[in-house]
């Protein structure tokens, strides 16, 4: 272990090929997270636009959030840290979830598998406040076929939103999924 954050841990690993050879693998150890496509009934996809530091921008984003880490050392189930993830930062809740797709984020340096759910049948929590402060979002709230147009020119840019997104339109498209406006079965 090189060094261990608040939910991230840098690790230098060493590897034997199938050859016997040895190789040093720097890695990442995260927990993992989830992704929301949350929609409304009148189809529109709840985003939020939030600064990446990382990646030194402002980002167009499906609803997510790292998994808990709990006091015994196991890690949150995705559903229930997809649930809160939604309430916290769009102020709704889901009667029905379906599971989308899970996928490694960076499997070439990092553990975090990130699992994305659709959310349908939306109630807006009458308590709800706003995001807690350090969370720095506004949410966005956008026609499908918006969100489907700006992933393909390339105003969204970030990999679960366009995971969760295609995912959906496909779907839909299949007939898996309520039509969408603007979207047509093929």
């Amino acid at each position: 272990m090189v060094h261990r954050g608040k939910y991230l841990t840098l690790a230098t690993d060493t590897v034997r090929d199938s050859d016997g050879g040895q190789h040093s693998r720097e890695i990442v150890i995260h927990p993992g997270a989830v992704a929301v496509v949350a929609l409304t009934a009148d189809g529109r996809v709840l985003l939020v636009r939030q600064y990446r530091h990382a990646a030194s921008e402002v980002l167009l984003e499906i609803p997510a959030g790292t998994l808990d880490v709990q006091a015994d050392g196991s890690i949150e189930e995705t559903l229930p840290a997809a649930k809160r993830e939604l309430c916290e930062e769009t102020g709704y809740r889901a009667q029905t979830w379906r599971l989308l797709a899970t996928f490694f984020t960076a499997p070439g340096f990092a553990t975090e598998l990130m699992t994305v759910y659709l959310a349908t049948d939306l109630e807006q929590d009458p308590d709800y406040d706003g995001p807690e402060p350090d969370e720095r979002l506004e949410q966005v709230d956008v026609a499908f076929d918006d969100a489907i147009a700006r992933a393909r020119n390339g105003q969204i840019r970030d990999a679960k939103t366009l995971i969760g997104l295609y995912t959906v339109e496909s779907l839909a498209r299949a007939g898996e999924v309520a039509e969408l406006p603007g979207l047509r079965a093929r």
